[in-house]
């Protein structure tokens, strides 16, 4: 078949683990848009879920850190994380090896891909497929971009791949969805936690809906760093959904500053063609 849905949204922890901090207008609306989300992605019947997300150093550290990744276990566990802490339980999640198997090979044509056959979940994957597939049923492709230890691949790497992912998704005879997860300004475990840019974000989603590509790719990590914090580097796995759905243009469905939840919280999708 080919990609059948494409999206992306927020994962901070403190979605879950401080739920109840957050004004009720914005918990519910953030929720609400959650579920709507879901409601897309369970309509277009998908066989399988690509999760692009950046993980926290839970698999990957300085001493092996690749720059894409690509999960191709027959399960994986998660949270990682302590589950009163996430307030998710941990549970075992399906995956599909051979479907994995299948891409990664034809990612490699153009891209190098690093695969791991053991994968552990934390929140980046966890907060999403919490809201998204809370049954757990929905066979999951995890996908890791380094967003953390520099050097980072360059955003119009990122781009690329969302491209040459499109095109090994629509390759194979499975129904495939596609959510990129991370972002947007944050200042994760510094003093600075809490803060959000909020007009940086705004612009950044408004290339990102429209899909400008030479917008998306000509932020500099530099500036990132200084106007969106390290988190702000997480920018990479939404560039790998405009990527592969180049061509095409968005909804965003919720945006709002949370800083309890330490992000600029986000729900978007993009239409597939």
């Amino acid at each position: 078949m080919s990609l059948v849905f494409a999206g992306t949204c927020s994962h901070a922890p403190g979605i879950t683990g401080r739920s109840n901090r957050a004004a009720s207008n914005l918990r519910e609306g953030l929720r609400h848009s959650l579920g709507r989300m879901r409601k897309l992605l369970e309509e277009s019947r998908p066989d399988a879920l690509i999760v692009v997300a950046a993980e926290h150093f839970a698999n990957f550290f300085m001493d092996n850190m690749p720059a894409y990744c690509m999960g191709m276990a027959d399960e994986y566990e998660g949270p990682i994380e302590d589950e009163e802490w996430l307030a998710i339980k941990h549970t075992k999640i399906p995956g599909n090896p051979d479907l994995s198997r299948r891409i990664i090979c034809d990612v490699m044509q153009k891209i190098d891909l690093a695969y791991a056959e053991e994968w552990k979940f934390d929140h980046g994957i966890m907060v999403p497929l919490h809201f998204l597939t809370p049954h757990y049923d929905l066979p999951i492709l995890p996908v890791n971009i380094n967003c953390q230890g520099p050097p980072l691949s360059p955003l119009h790497r990122a781009y690329e791949f969302g491209r040459t992912l499109r095109t090994a998704c629509d390759a194979q005879p499975e129904r495939i969805a596609l959510i990129g997860t991370g972002g947007l300004s944050h200042w994760p475990a510094t003093p600075d936690s809490g803060e959000i840019n909020e007009p940086w974000d705004k612009e950044f989603l408004d290339s990102f809906i429209h899909n400008r590509r030479e917008d998306l790719i000509s932020y500099k990590d530099e500036e990132i760093f200084s106007d969106a914090g390290q988190g702000g580097f997480e920018i990479r796995t939404f560039l790998a959904v405009a990527g592969a759905t180049e061509g095409s243009i968005g909804e965003l469905l919720f945006y709002a500053p949370i800083p309890v939840y330490a992000v600029g919280c986000t729900v978007a999708t993009m239409t597939v063609e």
